[in-house]
């Protein structure tokens, strides 16, 4: 689970970045860029963290708080 949470987070940083290069152009490119390739990552990397948050497995350790009588 922790490797797709650095992927992810690798992946929004990317989106991130890739969108701020593309404020610094005044083209059209710079607009596909920010769009296409920066929102790709950027969903791609949001994405990644919820599926890694549902398909994560249940711990093994008790919870301290869980009394048993439910």
């Amino acid at each position: 689970m922790l490797g797709k949470l650095r992927i992810s987070g690798i992946l929004v940083i990317l989106g991130l970045v890739v969108e701020a290069l593309s404020l610094c152009w005044n083209n059209a490119f710079s607009f596909m860029s920010f769009v296409v390739v920066g929102g790709l990552f950027f969903a791609s990397g949001i994405l990644l963290f919820l599926y890694s948050l549902v398909s994560s497995k249940p711990s093994a350790v008790k919870n301290p708080w869980h009394t048993g009588r439910f």
